[in-house]
């Protein structure tokens, strides 16, 4: 007889892990295995996203999957189980009860095999980090040849019956309890919905069909999110979509708020002919020693700014509020903001400043990439400190950006275009763009500002600066 000891050393209960910096929850976006796959050490299980980014997590060790606790889509808690892996498989005694899980209270994954049962009252709630506490237990039907088979509705009035005390009222709608959460997320009153599973038992099918609109009805939801309650429409046409706001697109909305309304925001702004940087990026492109490198005019921009900096270290810095304090910082880690699919991200380059040229390029070719793929990790959008914005890919001519929580600067670039512009006493036809610099006027008066925006446009119109003042 297998003791429970002995099962609790070989069930193992993976636990959503903090992949960011004090995250919280985070939402299983994709399940790569199902009960019954072998997994192995660092094998990755499924993809998550935080409010920083999508992760992939490892498990960290090798056996079979016995469950999966949550269904994709769902949030979880940081700390929660949420897939129990059997590591010593092959052992078991049939006549065993299989172990306790600690699984969340939100749509547990049940073995296939199994009814699906409904938290007992009374149970203590899950703990971030620690799970339930001891005297939290969960009782599960006995396995064994004695049980007679059961019908799917009466299989889930002997487990209601067995952890309730009671059986349900005759006129509940049966269905299990990820159905249930399916419904409550809908909206969709389960007594309203027409069972279609054996014995009368509500499926996730008879579910989406009585959330499915009619054409008179309201509007789409979009699929990207776990849906919502669709807001009515005086007409037939569907004139509105509503996105849950979560995820990075949250964080990012969240900061944005915080910076703009705990920062004193100044911007200021600076038109240059970059003619002779266009020139050099194209004198680049063709260098060897740049092959296989993103040769473009941000790599220039970039390096301008670094020049900038390291002219004006002053302006790379951070107000610590709550010591009140100034932090100058000797490294930069400089920010790029990117658009993807999930919302705006800024990861950054780690010590920037210290890179060559080339070293620079590869690294701006590796953030961007990694940021189109939805990669990009927590650690490397973390610890940035001044960001571009290069807000001319799509054709603007300059912004007024809010500054990245934590940062003293950012500088927006706006569309490089041919313009009429005095050269040499003659209006020629020159590459011209509008440079905008916001900064913290906390941390940055106006000469400070000034001189690290004329020092960017002062590299860019005359590139070879580059190298006396790098």
């Amino acid at each position: 007889m297998t003791t429970m000891t002995e099962n609790a050393a070989r069930y193992r209960e993976f636990k959503m892990p903090d992949v960011g910096e004090g995250l919280t929850e985070a939402e299983i976006l994709k399940w790569y295995v199902q009960p019954g796959d072998t997994v192995t050490d660092g094998q990755v299980v499924c993809e998550v996203e935080t409010a920083k980014a999508a992760v992939e997590l490892p498990i960290p060790y090798d056996g079979v999957v016995r469950s999966l606790h949550f269904e994709e889509g769902v949030t979880v808690d940081v700390g929660t189980s949420i897939i129990t892996v059997d590591v010593a498989p092959g052992t078991e005694d049939p006549s065993a009860a299989a172990p306790a899980q600690d699984a969340a209270p939100e749509a547990p994954a049940v073995p296939a095999e199994a009814p699906e049962e409904e938290a007992p009252k009374g149970r203590q709630p899950v703990l971030v980090g620690y799970g339930v506490s001891e005297a939290s237990t969960k009782r599960r039907p006995r396995k064994g040849a004695s049980v007679p088979e059961q019908a799917p509705a009466e299989a889930l009035r002997a487990v209601q019956t067995e952890l309730n005390g009671q059986a349900p009222a005759p006129d509940r709608p049966l269905a299990k309890p990820p159905v249930r959460k399916l419904a409550k997320d809908l909206g969709i009153d389960l007594a309203t919905v027409v069972p279609t599973g054996p014995d009368g038992v509500v499926t996730r099918e008879d579910v989406h069909a009585a959330a499915a609109p009619t054409p008179a009805e309201a509007t789409p939801v979009s699929r990207e999110t776990t849906p919502a309650p669709a807001p009515a429409v005086q007409s037939g046409d569907a004139r509105e979509t509503r996105i849950p706001v979560k995820g990075v697109r949250k964080a990012t909305a969240q900061a944005m708020v915080g910076s703009a309304f705990t920062a004193p925001h100044v911007t200021e702004f600076v038109t240059v002919d970059v003619t002779r940087t266009m020139k050099l990026v194209e004198e680049l492109k063709a260098d060897k020693d740049m092959a296989g490198l993103r040769v473009n005019p941000l790599l220039l921009i970039a390096k301008a700014l670094l020049v900038a900096i390291k002219r004006n270290p002053d302006v790379n810095a951070a107000w610590d509020e709550v010591n009140q304090e100034i932090v100058l910082k000797h490294y930069v880690n400089l920010g790029i903001a990117a658009a993807t699919p999930r919302g705006l991200i800024v990861p950054n380059i780690k010590d920037a400043h210290a890179k060559t040229l080339p070293q620079l390029a590869a690294s701006l070719g590796e953030l961007v990439s990694t940021a189109r793929e939805g990669k990009t990790s927590p650690a490397a959008m973390s610890g940035g400190t001044v960001t571009i914005t290069n807000v001319g890919v799509f054709g603007v001519d300059t912004g007024t950006p809010i500054l990245n929580p934590g940062e003293a600067a950012i500088l927006a670039v706006g569309a490089i275009k041919l313009q009429p512009w005095v050269h040499k006493g003659k209006v020629k036809p020159r590459h011209v763009t509008t440079l905008a610099l916001s900064f913290d006027h906390r941390l940055v008066d106006g000469e400070l500002g000034s001189k690290v925006l004329a020092d960017v446009a002062a590299v860019l119109e005359r590139p070879k600066r580059l190298i006396t003042w790098a």
